[in-house]
């Protein structure tokens, strides 16, 4: 069973389900959609607990509806959290126009997150307010409030259904964001029943229209224990816009400092 950490006592909250009773059931056992959309989100977290640290490149491809291509190189450090959420590092290395802009992200898991821009063409930080975390993050189709780690605290759950999802059986949960300054009135994850691993996201923006959709695919096993995707594809349904990130290079052996995630830090980010 779940030790009762205090993220674990924050959960009880949630939908009006006590934690002894969702931790201790399986999406099968559970006796509400609710329970089990719970159950499911909390043994995903389960599985990927315990990393500690790690690192990753990526390479993001920007396309617009013409299939114009524009590409950035970025590296990322992520910091897992404890007693309250990760805290990650991104900072993009190329094209020059872009090199040594960073984004410094404190996610929380009932708080308001905080996120720090630093451009270094002003040379300056800039603080991403609570009312702009629907902003697109660097001109991609991703909103600043993706780039943040999807604390459970931050959403109810609903289990709807078990479907088919390439080869693999997914469970399909929609989850609804409990703050109310989020650019999303709901997103529905299929996240596949044998390893847990989130495949496909649906994004309704707050007329409730079908936004966007991210897809993850290439998967693999780090440390025995920790899958993570090869390529994230965010498809954008009204703008015909797309933004590729395909991963490398990720390393979970080397060691990460809190130091390393501050706003002092920032401007001295490579």
């Amino acid at each position: 069973m779940m030790a009762l950490t205090p993220r674990a006592l924050a959960l009880t909250a949630l939908a009006g389900i006590t934690f002894i009773q969702v931790a201790s059931s399986t999406p099968a056992q559970a006796e509400t959609p609710e329970e089990a959309g719970l159950a499911i989100a909390l043994e995903a977290e389960r599985r990927d607990t315990g990393y500690a640290h790690y690192t990753a490149d990526q390479t993001m491809v920007l396309k617009n509806r013409q299939g114009q291509e524009s590409s950035r190189a970025i590296s990322m450090k992520v910091l897992e959290g404890s007693d309250d959420g990760d805290k990650s590092l991104i900072v993009f290395n190329n094209p020059r126009d872009v090199k040594g802009t960073a984004l410094l992200t404190h996610s929380h898991k009932t708080a308001d997150d905080d996120q720090w821009l630093y451009l270094p063409a002003l040379k300056r930080v800039k603080r991403i307010s609570s009312s702009n975390k629907a902003g697109s993050f660097m001109g991609s189709e991703f909103a600043y409030e993706d780039m943040t780690s999807q604390e459970i605290e931050k959403y109810t759950y609903r289990f709807d259904r078990k479907e088919p999802c390439g080869e693999l059986t997914c469970f399909v949960v929609e989850r609804i964001p409990t703050d109310k300054k989020s650019g999303y009135t709901r997103l529905i994850s299929w996240t596949d029943t044998e390893h847990y691993r989130v495949w496909k996201v649906e994004f309704f923006d707050r007329k409730n229209a079908h936004l966007k959709t991210l897809t993850s695919s290439e998967y693999q096993q780090y440390e025995g224990g920790y899958w993570r995707p090869g390529k994230m594809f965010m498809e954008n349904h009204l703008t015909g816009k797309t933004t590729l990130l395909e991963w490398s290079n990720y390393d979970f052996d080397t060691p990460l400092r809190d130091n390393e995630f501050t706003k002092v830090g920032l401007k001295r980010a490579r």
